[in-house]
């Protein structure tokens, strides 16, 4: 008998991902629009940002081991009920006197909290489908956090013009209660793991346990990994870095043009996730290197129109659609390398591996 996809736990969770991720874009956003009006400068909330990231690299391992020990439908929902408690605290003790002080704790807090939850939530969706389904889930997750990234800045950017920082910041709260609401009402088998020792103990056995599978009994997974991290690395590189300084300055466009090239390379995420949902039962291992050569390949035509003398808006639309070409490229294989970790990693294992996958990730966002 086929499995539905579309279960009663695999919408909830679908659900509480996409207010979640709501909640998260609009709150960010309306912070970084915040300190940019009071100190003048986009780089100190990215610098904020990126020190409040190291909180998510150093404990991710952690938030693993939890998800295998525990169980997992408690640790979302406390997660995310403390998420929204944390920014309602904040937006409460909000002032002029401390606002960065205030701004600054909150980002590293939420950080620690995301340690836990993304390799729970991750950890999740094996337990709640099987086969190709798994892969089929990934996809769908991927489309919402896409269609959040394109809709939430938009909105948040809205509601912080008419209403300014903190009635954005109470919707957030609102956001992160209801996907606490949602979780609850998941539904997840749970085994107490025996456990012999104290804490530390516990820790180091599951960490030498973990490491020990995936690098001897299942090599695959970390070449895997290593993969993953360098497409990343690749990809991040030309559109986080490339394109806003391709655009502005070496093409001298206004900032409109890199947000409607933003809008497209969403709007790939999206078309990646769903080709990668369609092509569940025709993608195999052997074919992941048509994925990694098609993304060197769509940067051949932008390497093109900068050696020839073109039209400054011809190089533009040629940037911007081999980009996308390459974002819907890296969608599918990220999908398909996650899915695979998923599918080859036991239950009392997916935790953690699914823990070093997200800290794999981030590692390479700073380089």
């Amino acid at each position: 008998m086929t499995q539905k996809l579309f279960t009663k736990n695999f919408i909830l969770l679908i659900l509480g991902q996409l207010t979640s991720l709501f909640g998260n874009f609009i709150l960010k956003l309306a912070l970084s629009m915040y300190v940019l009006e009071v100190t003048g400068s986009a780089a100190i909330f990215a610098g904020i940002l990126s020190v409040a990231t190291i909180p998510t690299i150093i404990l991710s391992p952690l938030g693993g081991i939890l998800a295998d020990r525990a169980d997992r439908r408690n640790i979302i929902v406390a997660l995310d009920a403390l998420t929204g408690i944390s920014v309602l605290c904040a937006t409460l003790l909000l002032a002029e006197r401390n606002d960065l002080v205030v701004i600054s704790v909150l980002l590293i807090i939420l950080s620690v909290l995301g340690a836990f939850e993304t390799p729970t939530v991750q950890a999740c969706i094996p337990t709640m489908l099987q086969g190709d389904n798994i892969m089929k889930g990934n996809a769908v997750v991927n489309q919402v956090a896409s269609l959040s990234y394109l809709v939430a800045p938009m909105l948040g950017g809205v509601l912080y013009a008419m209403f300014g920082l903190k009635p954005v910041m109470y919707a957030s709260v609102g956001c992160f209660f209801l996907t606490a609401l949602f979780e609850c009402c998941i539904k997840l088998s749970y085994q107490r793991p025996q456990s012999k020792g104290g804490v530390l103990s516990v820790v180091k056995q599951d960490f030498l346990s973990s490491m020990q599978y995936i690098s001897k009994e299942q090599v695959s997974i970390s070449k895997m990994l290593l993969l993953t991290a360098f497409s990343r690395f690749f990809v991040m590189g030309i559109t986080i870095v490339g394109l806003p300084y391709i655009v502005r300055t070496v093409l001298g466009f206004h900032a409109q043009y890199y947000g409607a090239a933003e809008s497209a390379l969403a709007v790939a995420t999206i078309l990646g996730s769903v080709a990668a949902g369609l092509l569940t039962t025709k993608l195999r291992i052997h074919r992941l290197s048509i994925l990694l050569a098609s993304m060197g390949i769509f940067m051949i035509p932008v390497g093109i129109a900068f050696l020839c003398p073109v039209n400054p808006m011809i190089k533009y639309v040629i940037t911007v659609v081999s980009l996308c070409g390459m974002q819907v490229a890296i969608s599918i294989f990220s999908i398909f390398a996650v899915s695979l970790i998923q599918q080859r990693t036991p239950n009392h294992l997916i935790g953690k591996v699914m823990a070093y996958t997200s800290t794999i990730t981030l590692c390479v966002q700073p380089i």
